[in-house]
């Protein structure tokens, strides 16, 4: 009777050393980073675009004038969305790099 309560016992034996190690072969809870979070941190409005500047309905220079320099006012607008934009998300990307590199796997007894 002995010999089959150790018989059985070894029998359990691999299942439990499996148990065992287990949890080491697992690492931490998984990284799910979204890869388009960033680009919802963009303004809808800015989707739309620059609408230039209504021309001019006199004739003279002075209005002409005026004219190019609204224009000019709205092309500088359109230009600084687009390298805000371009930071924006240049921005977010680094800052989700970051935390996925900081989560990342740590070492098992500093060897695995």
């Amino acid at each position: 009777m002995l010999s089959a309560k150790l018989k059985a016992l070894m029998r359990l034996s691999p299942l439990l050393s499996m148990m065992l190690a287990s949890p080491a072969c697992v690492g931490g809870p998984p990284i799910i980073a979204t890869p388009s979070a960033c680009a919802s941190l963009i303004p809808e409005g800015w989707s739309k675009g620059v609408p230039g500047a209504p021309l001019p309905d006199g004739g003279t220079v002075g209005d002409w004038i005026s004219f190019g320099d609204a224009q000019t006012a709205q092309l500088d607008k359109a230009n600084g969305r687009t390298v805000d934009a371009i930071g924006i998300v240049s921005r977010c990307e680094a800052r989700d790099k970051a935390v996925i590199v900081k989560a990342g796997r740590k070492k098992f007894l500093g060897l695995f």
